[in-house]
């Protein structure tokens, strides 16, 4: 899909319009309505190339936040360590998952120099052959040293929440084609001094509970990251109370096309530090059974 049909007359979508990615002709899909679920940000793409003859910014762009607050939950920091004993236990079969260590922090009385939480998500593990790839051996004595598993080491990494922020921001650069001769997204998004403060207790509460647990070799990290390496994107077609401040109204509509719903992680208007998927499945679930209603009464 490549953009939304839209009657500005009728102040409706009317389809979308489709291109053939083999031999690159546009097609055209009639629809009372039209539900976007292409990823958050291929979801603001379509609905920028949308009605450009209405609004030079897409539908939805009425209210100047289409594209706008962008966000991901940033990671790659957190702590591994290294654990003594246990050197007559393994583990079989497919393990069902990690562990998972809830948010805590700016919880109750619990304030911190920064706004909003993490939580963590590790595992625990047995070294394998590659524990001495540093110093490779030869022969039979390389063999025999990687015959058995190597000692137990543990880690974990914090997801944290990324604030919504206007300039977070992605746009269409229409000097630049892909190779159908679309426009391409661009981003401009990066996390800010909420999230750089963050990042710190994301680590060095990492440390402290290994360090609590008695392990050994406790080792604290924060990596590089940049947004969209979590692959939870969210925001650009936030919803709201008011169509002057959002491209979304409480049911996913668009509030300049009524018959046209966003429930994906586009809709988002704040991030929390969870994987967002199933509140994704709820919304989408919600808006389709009101849009049946809505189509029953006439109303769209």
């Amino acid at each position: 899909v490549t953009r939304v049909l839209y009657d500005k007359d009728k102040k409706r979508a009317t389809g979308v319009e489709i291109l053939d990615s083999e031999n690159n002709q546009t097609y055209e899909f009639k629809s009372k309505i039209v539900f976007l679920n292409a990823s958050a940000l291929n979801s603001v793409w379509m609905l920028m190339n949308s009605a450009t003859d209405v609004w030079d910014g897409g539908l939805g762009s009425s209210s100047g936040e289409l594209g706008h607050n962008i966000m991901d939950h940033h990671f790659r920091v957190g702590a591994s360590a290294d654990i003594e004993g246990f050197e007559d236990k393994y583990y079989y079969g497919r393990r069902p998952s990690g562990f998972y260590i809830p948010r805590f922090r700016n919880w109750g009385d619990d304030k911190r120099d920064y706004l909003r939480g993490f939580g963590y998500q590790g595992s625990a593990s047995r070294q394998g052959w590659n524990r001495n790839v540093a110093e490779m051996g030869i022969g039979a004595d390389l063999k025999n040293i990687l015959s058995e598993p190597g000692s137990w080491s543990i880690g974990m990494t914090a997801f944290g929440e990324m604030l919504p922020n206007h300039d977070n921001k992605v746009y269409l650069n229409k000097a630049q084609k892909d190779k159908w001769g679309l426009p391409v997204l661009e981003m401009d998004v990066e996390i800010k001094e909420n999230e750089l403060a963050m990042r710190k207790d994301m680590m060095n509460d990492a440390v402290e509970m290994f360090e609590k647990m008695g392990l050994k070799n406790v080792q604290g990290y924060d990596a590089d990251y940049a947004p969209g390496m979590g692959i939870h994107e969210m925001g650009g077609a936030r919803m709201g109370r008011d169509p002057k401040s959002s491209v979304l109204n409480a049911h996913n509509q668009v509030w300049d096309a009524p018959n046209v719903f966003v429930t994906d992680g586009a809709a988002m208007t704040s991030a929390s530090c969870v994987n967002p998927s199933l509140t994704y499945m709820a919304l989408t679930a919600r808006a389709a059974n009101f849009a049946v209603e809505e189509l029953k009464k006439g109303n769209i």
